[in-house]
């Protein structure tokens, strides 16, 4: 089995074991860029002793505005990310958009990603299961986490052995995300991992007309909150420039920061794992969980 295909095999069979941190650009960028990003984050998780996955999006089917940037598309995108897992001996991931996209991209993507928006599409996460590799479905913002046992459900009746779900905070109509901590306890309750998106979840959708706006400077704290509350990865958008990238300058993390919060994250989880705090979502059985569990 490749070393790529190993890290999340591994992830997946005992999540409690390391982190996982997926990361990277939003959209692909140059692949200077996108090379920088990687190297960078691959060594900080190795030094730090986390896992680590490379994302970047290959299209953004659902920017704010039918102008903004999408990415290379999905020929030229799975090309780009089929040299960087190469180089980086890593885990690759990105969003699929549309049931004809799975199989194409589960060729090249170690994990398929399942945007918010779409979680819902039952053909979409159908056909993301039929790949037979690991699924993340990100919680839609205008849902509870109680309705993203049917979307586990759809992706586990479909045959996925390796389903994750991302939370990405909740949605009010008033250009601002929130988190649901208690939430996150219930789907940690689900026996699947958890993974909570840092960066997303800073957006303040719509704040800027045509583009959304965001809080950056909060990522940081929400990191520090998810790992303690323990979800099993992180995820995160990061460039050299924020201000220069391509997709969500309003929330990229400066990557230089990356490296610090990573080692900051690891002690978190070192502390929390001794004091036993997470015992009752290791051995305590769900409470009114009858679906979505492998």
């Amino acid at each position: 089995m490749p070393q790529a295909a190993r890290i999340l095999e591994s992830f997946f069979t005992n999540p409690r074991q390391r982190l996982l941190l997926i990361a990277g650009p939003c959209v692909l960028e140059t692949d200077e860029i996108n090379r920088r990003i990687g190297l960078t984050l691959r060594d900080a998780c190795a030094e730090a002793g986390l896992d680590f996955c490379f994302k970047a999006s290959f299209d953004k089917a659902n920017r704010s505005s039918g102008k903004s940037v999408r990415g290379p598309g999905i020929e030229a995108g799975l090309q780009r990310l089929a040299a960087l897992r190469a180089e980086l001996s890593c885990p690759v991931t990105s969003d699929v958009h549309e049931p004809a996209q799975c199989e194409p991209a589960s060729k090249v993507l170690d994990m398929l990603q399942i945007p918010a928006f779409l979680c819902r599409q039952t053909d979409l996460l159908v056909a993301a299961a039929d790949t037979g590799r690991p699924v993340n479905v990100k919680k839609g913002q205008f849902m509870s986490p109680r309705e993203m046992r049917n979307a586990v459900s759809k992706l586990v009746d479909g045959g996925c052995r390796h389903v994750m779900v991302t939370e990405r905070g909740t949605t009010f109509g008033y250009h601002r995300l929130v988190n649901d901590f208690i939430g996150i306890g219930d789907m940690l309750d689900d026996r699947h991992p958890v993974c909570f998106d840092v960066t997303h979840s800073t957006q303040l959708p719509g704040a800027e007309g045509e583009r959304t706006g965001g809080r950056p400077e909060r990522g940081p704290l929400l990191a520090r909150a998810a790992v303690a509350a323990g979800v099993h990865a992180i995820f995160l958008e990061c460039h050299p420039e924020p201000a220069k990238a391509a997709s969500d300058a309003s929330t990229m993390l400066p990557l230089q920061e990356v490296p610090a919060l990573l080692r900051t994250l690891v002690s978190i989880r070192a502390a929390m794992q001794s004091s036993g705090a997470w015992a009752v979502h290791a051995h305590r059985a769900p409470h009114d969980r009858t679906v979505g569990r492998a």
